[in-house]
């Protein structure tokens, strides 16, 4: 095993990163982000059906680290199952690792990558991208200085817009509509001071399928009462709300956190810099040989799916 302090960066700073997986997510985010970053070079990309002009294009993680000997760092951007195995071997490398959201497919799997990452001295990155949005941080620090009396999640979006043909995110360990509504509840869990825990949970699993369409949950952070409300065949303009009430105003983030309106003022919005923030933070991660996890969002869905009511709901066609 190679132990992530032994290995030496590029003289001139940059960390060789490549990519597992080139999907939507890779190339709508992580790719224009790692290439605006002088700290990190995209030296090879790993997917047995995909690939980017330009770079070296190799059929898993094992071809690719053979390719490239010298490489620091990798973004596992493949679907949830896959993610584990790739992980423990990018780790035994003593590759840096960054993980998209959510983790992996399940809470052990993901804990496991942890431990693993942590015996191995190794640099691993759980991302929640949804933190990262604008308006996330301005809202954490209004809420801290009053009290939280409930907050009310909608998030309900297109599935054939975000995952078209996408079956694998409605198989089993596919996540289905807690594949977007895990950003609400990283938000949520990085906004309230106390941790959230789930009370009763209801999903909807399409005749077929092994993952819900649609799920609503009722959560409770000390005091403070929280539901949420996730669909995933939302037509027209889409729903990523979370709305906060407290002992001294209200304050409502949308547009994925992008948006604020404190008190029903007329609502902020800001650019769009989570990936960037996700590589920056990245960047000073493997800088320092640290590593920074936070599976609470993750707990929550395995939470909720355990405890949930069940209902089958008509077959679902992309």
């Amino acid at each position: 095993m190679t132990n992530a302090t032994d290995r030496a960066l590029p003289r001139d700073g940059a960390i060789r990163l490549g990519i597992v997986g080139i999907g939507k997510i890779a190339r709508d985010q992580h790719v224009p982000a790692i290439l605006a970053d002088p700290r990190f070079v995209l030296v090879a990309t790993a997917d047995p059906h995909g690939s980017l002009d330009g770079v070296a294009a190799y059929p898993d993680l094992a071809a690719m680290m053979a390719g490239v000997p010298d490489l620091d760092a990798v973004a596992i951007c493949t679907p949830p199952a896959y993610r584990p195995a790739i992980a423990m071997a990018a780790i035994d490398a003593g590759l840096a690792v960054l993980l998209e959201k959510p983790t992996a497919a399940t809470l052990a799997e993901a804990e496991g990558i942890v431990a693993h990452a942590a015996g191995a001295d190794v640099s691993v990155m759980a991302t929640w991208h949804s933190r990262e949005a604008a308006a996330v941080a301005e809202a954490r620090t209004w809420i801290a200085e009053r009290d939280v009396s409930a907050v009310q999640i909608t998030w309900k979006e297109d599935i054939r817009r975000w995952h078209p043909g996408q079956d694998w995110i409605l198989a089993e360990n596919g996540f289905g509509v807690f594949d977007p509504g895990i950003n609400a509840l990283s938000i949520l869990t990085s906004l309230l001071p106390q941790p959230v825990r789930v009370e009763t949970a209801r999903i909807a699993i399409p005749e077929g399928r092994g993952a819900p369409i649609a799920a609503t949950l009722a959560m409770a952070a000390g005091d403070t009462r929280i539901t949420a409300d996730f669909d995933f065949l939302q037509t027209g303009p889409q729903s990523w709300d979370i709305r906060i009430d407290t002992d001294r105003g209200s304050v409502l983030l949308s547009d994925g956190g992008a948006t604020i309106a404190i008190d029903g003022e007329t609502p902020r919005t800001a650019a769009n810099s989570e990936y960037p923030a996700i590589y920056a933070r990245l960047a000073k991660l493997v800088a320092a040989g640290e590593s920074e996890v936070d599976l609470s969002p993750l707990r929550l869905v395995a939470d909720a799916l355990r405890i949930a009511e069940r209902t089958t709901v008509a077959p679902f066609a992309f």
